[in-house]
């Protein structure tokens, strides 16, 4: 079955330049050539919300991956972290010193990454909202910024036409991949963290292992591809162009599976949601779309599951396919070991109790940041005043 279009979303007044869904898919971000950054709910008839507060054009959005803070990036150089609820909070940090193309979380949702106009990319600690250091080797503007699933490595995207792969401990560029015949707007990591993908103002999509810094596979379109994004089973990848088509590729037989035709002008931005049964797509026509992925679910259900329980890929295998293979494989061994089947309930509700903890830390962190900000505009009118009870004493005298 085809993918399908299930909700359509109107209320941004200029382009939309990124989405990205909740952890929970309850939720989705929007961000806009407006100034603002919707967040709309994916239950009927609840209503969206609209964030106001940077003074020029929201160029990326990204929820923290307990889904309780929402980062953005803008024109005006700041990065914002917002609390998606409906007072609309945020807290401001001056980043860069240009636009800001891009912003990431670590998956530990610890740190953030953001790319710039100003050619360099920052890593910042998202608690203390308090930059960590800076990344400056490409040598024009820095469109995208990932981190990898493990939070070592970070991969970013620039219209130098280069691909860079850094070690986030050692802060070095370990690799350059500049088979790219122009700007390179968005790249990504594998779920599996071991390749990455990369779209280009040269209509193509290339898929490279970072283990062995080859190309695996390239995918030649007719039109720029402004931004992609792989389903969690790692089987597929989705792409959003200028010729205001989504494509999904198939990433197992290397092959196009589907055109989707939804936005009127160039498709901006597209994400999968966390587990891959939704995509949402952005485009100029100042839409925000919802698809339903509508895939087999016995493609990529056994797959999904086989990387939950960490019996993910080791580092022997050097290409999708076999790794695919291996994955699946593994799926089968599993099942003859009931024990395994109830530790790993145990473990889940670990994690979820430990991402809830997390959420509220989130929410903690920055309740006493706005409180702080707060308190920093009381001491600065408290100045005010006894500066001006000093003036007005002062003409007395005089």
């Amino acid at each position: 079955e085809d993918p399908t279009l299930e909700r359509h979303f109107k209320g941004h007044r200029d382009a939309v330049t990124s989405v990205d869904f909740s952890v929970n898919k309850k939720q989705l971000a929007s961000g806009s050539m407006d100034s603002c950054l919707m967040i709309w709910s994916m239950r009927p008839q609840m209503r969206a919300y609209r964030f106001v507060g940077h003074k020029d054009a929201v160029m990326c959005v990204q929820f923290s991956p307990s889904g309780h803070l929402v980062a953005s990036g803008s024109r005006d150089k700041t990065v914002r972290l917002w609390v998606p609820s409906v007072k609309g909070e945020s807290t401001v940090f001056k980043a860069h010193t240009a636009t800001v193309r891009s912003v990431h979380f670590s998956s530990d949702g610890q740190s953030l990454v953001t790319a710039s106009d100003d050619k360099t990319i920052k890593v910042w600690t998202v608690h203390r909202q308090k930059f960590l250091f800076s990344l400056s080797q490409h040598i024009n503007w820095v469109r995208c910024a990932k981190f990898s699933p493990d939070g070592r490595l970070i991969v970013s995207a620039s219209d130098d036409k280069t691909v860079k792969l850094w070690d986030k401990t050692s802060r070095e560029c370990i690799h350059s991949f500049c088979e790219h015949g122009g700007f390179v707007n968005h790249v990504e990591f594998h779920p599996s963290g071991t390749c990455i993908a990369a779209a280009g103002t040269d209509n193509t999509v290339k898929v490279w292992d970072v283990r062995m810094n080859r190309l695996l596979q390239h995918y030649q379109g007719n039109a720029v591809v402004n931004s992609l994004s792989f389903h969690p089973s790692g089987n597929y990848l989705v792409t959003a162009s200028n010729d205001s088509t989504l494509k999904i590729l198939d990433l197992l037989e290397g092959r196009l599976l589907y055109t989707l035709h939804g936005h009127q002008g160039p498709a901006t931005c597209v994400a999968f949601s966390r587990t891959g049964d939704s995509f949402a797509s952005g485009g100029s026509d100042e839409q925000v779309m919802v698809w339903k992925t509508n895939f087999d679910a016995a493609d990529y259900g056994d797959v999904l599951k086989t990387q939950k329980s960490g019996t993910s890929v080791d580092g022997t295998h050097h290409n999708l396919q076999s790794e695919m293979e291996c994955g699946v494989h593994l799926k089968k061994t599993k099942t003859q070991d009931p024990g395994r089947n109830h530790q790993q309930q145990e473990e889940e509700t670990i994690a979820n109790t430990l991402e809830h903890i997390v959420g509220q830390l989130d929410v903690l962190t920055q309740t006493v940041s706005i409180l702080e900000q707060r308190l920093t505009l009381t001491e600065d009118k408290l100045k005010e005043c006894l500066e001006n009870q000093q003036k007005i004493i002062q003409n007395k005298v005089n």
